[in-house]
């Protein structure tokens, strides 16, 4: 599989990673589908602390056991429960980073984590704080790098310009090409990679796999048109959810996909899309004129 470098870190990645969100949390079953993609050369796995409360964390750390060099282990972490009540508050303050990171550690079953990702953020956040908490936990040797998991603009520009952030983690597909206006052209003018989530569009343009439902921007009928046109793209070696996930790659500032996959066809349909020929620029243009940029609101 390629290997990209995360913005100018020492970090390499696959180009295709595992979400691991959508791994579910019978243990048996995310254990082999992760040891499926490991021994298939992905090398990025994306958790968080919020995902199943931490049980998904958990789940990662106990699979990598004896791989752990295999692997470039990303965690997320800003959202906090609030004891006595129902739910997750936002807290993305030094004190809690350093404590949090403590307990990501624990049930990840490792002494230093990769990539630390902001899980969201806000213009009203104490970002100066905030960043000093993850250059703090870098210094500290507790984790290697930082990133934001953010789809509105205007944050990433903030840690863009005051940060060394080398990744942003943004949604990113063929019905979702917000980031195009924005977010990546900034990212590739600051050298900073984008973590493409949801290539595929929860669904929207898997293979063999009808949706029945419409995406922002989208009714269904519109929808379904547009995978009727996207799929004269398609070949005997090129189905559809490969087209989506080779789209999301083809822009310069994105280092790695992670679609998320909840069973083995799945995962081997995801990363079979490493093993085909990266779009044309022609195929990209066309793409784009039969896909809509832009047409609903940016997040700010």
């Amino acid at each position: 599989m390629k290997q990209n470098r995360l913005g100018g870190s020492e970090l390499h990645v696959g180009e295709i990673g595992l979400g691991c969100m959508s791994l579910g949390t019978d243990e048996e079953k995310a254990t082999a589908l992760i040891h499926e993609a490991l021994e298939r050369g992905v090398t990025l796995l994306d958790t968080a602390d919020l995902y199943d409360s931490g049980r998904n964390e958990e789940l990662v750390g106990k699979a990598i056991r004896g791989r752990r060099e295999q692997v470039v282990l990303a965690t997320k972490v800003g959202n906090r429960r609030i004891p006595g009540q129902e739910g997750w508050g936002w807290d993305p303050s030094k004190a809690y980073i350093l404590s949090a990171v403590k307990e990501s550690l624990r049930r990840l079953g490792t002494d230093y984590i990769d990539l630390y990702q902001l899980h969201g953020g806000t213009l009203e956040d104490p970002i100066d704080e905030t960043i000093e908490a993850f250059e703090q936990l870098k210094q500290e040797g507790v984790i290697r790098e930082y990133g934001i998991s953010s789809i509105r603009p205007n944050v990433i520009r903030e840690y863009a310009s005051k940060s060394s952030i080398v990744s942003v983690m943004n949604q990113y597909s063929i019905v979702d090409r917000r980031a195009e206006e924005t977010v990546l052209p900034l990212l590739e003018e600051k050298g900073i990679s984008m973590i493409v989530r949801g290539p595929v569009a929860s669904g929207a343009l898997a293979a063999n796999r009808q949706p029945s439902k419409a995406v922002p921007d989208y009714e269904l009928e519109e929808l379904l048109q547009l995978r009727g046109q996207l799929e004269q793209l398609t070949s005997e070696g090129r189905s559809l959810s490969q087209l989506a996930i080779r789209y999301s790659l083809s822009h310069p500032a994105v280092a790695v996909a992670i679609p998320g996959a909840s069973s083995r066809e799945q995962l081997l349909q995801n990363i079979a899309a490493a093993d085909i020929p990266a779009l044309t620029e022609e195929d990209v243009q066309l793409i784009r004129r039969l896909s809509k940029a832009g047409v609903y609101k940016l997040h700010r």
